[in-house]
């Protein structure tokens, strides 16, 4: 796959990089390990720096960073502004929290004194999607960093100047070479670098496919691997919710970043008592909406990533058509240039139908009826994916009721699931394992050290 800004708004070549030769890969891997040398002693309050540093050059840059995401990859100018204030608050995070999420941790013991003392490890190898560009290297880099690992990072093929707009900004933070380093690579050559033994830890956040050859890549070498993959999140509506608020969640939840999240809402499950209501409700919240120029602020549907993703959910769609699924609205590609596909509502899904199995990762909202309370959950947890979910109701006890019986890594409850750097984000099932963000983030990529002292 080439390594190229391909604008989805118009389908057109923007820039082409060139895939690094072995040589400058080993080049790059010698730097990066050099720099863990003197990194993993560093003072942590100089850590601290360069973290606080980096989240205000992004600030600095929000609008030039965000219009860099729009190019290369689609999204909404307004939602990528949004993005890099997301990513510079994980920087900050970890900035002010590392210090203390890293302290020892002593440990009540007869005789003698123990602690758990966190060290870092080295290089870790981040791979990460398109869909987010800026922050899901955050999440991955800021904890690391903070910990005293060095990242070196091999990103999506259509986001190649995203990638190298990250280490620029490292290196404008003041960075050593080979604190942060981006890499041209193509995915194949994953596995070969998984080998070297000073590449110490592997983290992917992508497709099952990529996931699987990551994590037997990294168990064959017996490094530590983290894993975000799919999801087919369930949101639960309750009979006693707030239907309006639901409603507006949904709509949020499913068709921000045009559908394409792993943790968007991609199957809404309501009491039947009131389905019909909040169907109709929310069909007309998507209905006429501005079709246009992800860079004009006005426009509510932007294109999709690109060709190739549009294709992939237009057959999903229509293999469940044929299924016998029916379409509420939408359904098809927009008679335009780029990649443009209508906002999607199915319904009379079944076991076995393509959408129903299935991750949708586009505008395509999966709508079922549940008969009541145990039978949303049953559906809920008819899936291969565990990532996130959602539960609306009045009355929250029962929510966290719900919220408990559910197979997921993450519930929010009377809100669509969101990324905060305080929470910890991670799935079960075959949505991987592992947590990003929060205090559980830092230490993935940590040597968890006991010191015992005799007495």
């Amino acid at each position: 796959m080439p390594i190229q800004t391909v604008n989805p708004y118009n389908s057109k070549v923007v820039k082409t990089f060139d895939e690094i030769s072995d040589e400058t890969l080993e080049s790059k891997i010698a730097t990066a390990h050099k720099a863990y040398q003197s990194w993993k002693i560093s003072d942590i309050k100089d850590r601290s720096k360069l973290l606080f540093k980096v989240a205000e050059i992004m600030r600095s840059k929000k609008r030039e960073l965000a219009e860099l995401i729009t190019l290369e990859m689609g999204k909404l100018i307004a939602q990528s502004e949004s993005e890099i204030e997301m990513c510079a608050s994980v920087y900050e995070y970890y900035a002010k929290n590392g210090e203390a999420f890293l302290k020892d941790k002593p440990i009540e013991t007869t005789g003698g004194k123990a602690f758990v003392r966190y060290s870092p490890i080295g290089i870790i190898l981040a791979i990460e999607p398109w869909n987010y560009p800026f922050n899901q290297v955050a999440r991955l880099t800021a904890p690391n960093i903070i910990a005293g690992n060095v990242v070196m990072l091999k990103h999506a093929s259509n986001v190649p100047q995203c990638a190298q707009m990250i280490q620029k900004i490292f290196e404008e933070a003041g960075a050593s070479e080979g604190i942060f380093t981006n890499l041209y690579l193509a995915g194949k050559r994953i596995a070969k670098l998984a080998e070297d033994p000073r590449i110490c830890g592997m983290s992917l956040t992508g497709s099952e496919a990529a996931g699987s050859s990551m994590a037997e890549a990294a168990g064959k070498n017996l490094k530590k691997s983290v894993l975000e993959l799919g999801g087919s999140d369930a949101f639960i509506v309750l009979e006693d919710a707030d239907i309006e608020l639901a409603v507006e969640k949904a709509v949020l939840g499913r068709f921000g970043n045009t559908g394409q999240a792993c943790t968007s809402a991609k199957r809404i499950i309501v009491i039947e008592s009131i389905a019909d209501e909040f169907l109709e409700k929310f069909k007309s919240r998507i209905t006429n909406l501005k079709v246009g120029d992800p860079m004009d602020p006005e426009t509510k549907i932007g294109p999709m990533v690109s060709e190739e993703a549009l294709k992939t959910i237009e057959k999903q769609v229509n293999d469940t058509v044929k299924e016998g699924a029916k379409i509420v609205i939408g359904g098809k590609r927009i008679d335009r240039e780029g990649a443009f596909f209508e906002f999607t509502i199915l319904t009379d899904l079944k076991p076995g139908m393509t959408a129903y199995k299935e991750e949708l990762f586009g505008p395509v909202a999966s709508f079922y009826k549940a008969k009541d309370e145990a039978a949303a959950i049953a559906l809920a947890n008819d899936t291969s994916f565990g990532l996130g979910g959602a539960v609306f109701s009045k009355d929250t006890n029962r929510a966290i009721n719900v919220a408990n019986q559910m197979d997921t890594g993450m519930v929010f409850i009377n809100e669509s699931l969101a990324s905060r750097p305080d929470l910890p984000f991670g799935g079960t099932k075959r949505s991987g394992y592992g947590r990003e963000l929060s205090a559980l983030g830092i230490e993935e990529f940590v040597n968890k050290k006991l010191i015992r002292i005799a007495d």
